[in-house]
Order: C-alpha cells, then sequence, then structure tokens
C-alpha cells in the first residue's frame, strides 16, 4: 500500500475536513442569532405591505433570519 492510500491519512484528512476554523465560526454565530432570537419573545406589531400583524418578535426574527439563509445557500450555489 502506498502512503497516499492508507486508512490513516484518509481518516486525519476527513476529521479535519469538518471542524474547520469558518464552520466553527459559523456555528457560533448561529448558536447566538438563536438565543438573540428566542431572549425576544414579546408580541410586536410588524407591517408587512399593507396589513398590520401582531406576532411574537422571536417568530418574525427566525423567519427573517431563515429568509436570509435561503438567500445565502441560493447565492452560493449559483456561484459555483
Amino acid at each position: 500500500m502506498s502512503p497516499r492510500t492508507t486508512p490513516e491519512s484518509g481518516a486525519k484528512k476527513g476529521a479535519g475536513g469538518v471542524l474547520t476554523p469558518g464552520r466553527i465560526a459559523v456555528a457560533v454565530l448561529a448558536v447566538l442569532a438563536l438565543v438573540f432570537i428566542f431572549e425576544n419573545t414579546r408580541a410586536t406589531k410588524i407591517r408587512l405591505l399593507i396589513p398590520e400583524v401582531t406576532m411574537p418578535l422571536w417568530t418574525a426574527l427566525l423567519a427573517t433570519a431563515v429568509v436570509g439563509a435561503l438567500c445565502g445557500a441560493y447565492f452560493v450555489r449559483r456561484r459555483r
């Protein structure tokens, strides 16, 4: 077996690829965003173009975060 095909080299490569500094930073930011969202639970009035809706603030923040994540994922896929 050549050194390139040993199971050990593949295991090290795969484990190092899972926890990159960028992925850790994104995970920390996601956790902080979720803490922020769920700490803000009071009801608030939100105007959606014409109607005014009263909903918990965490729902509006979570919906905004999901829309932002979907837009980001769309543009990242499109760039590739």
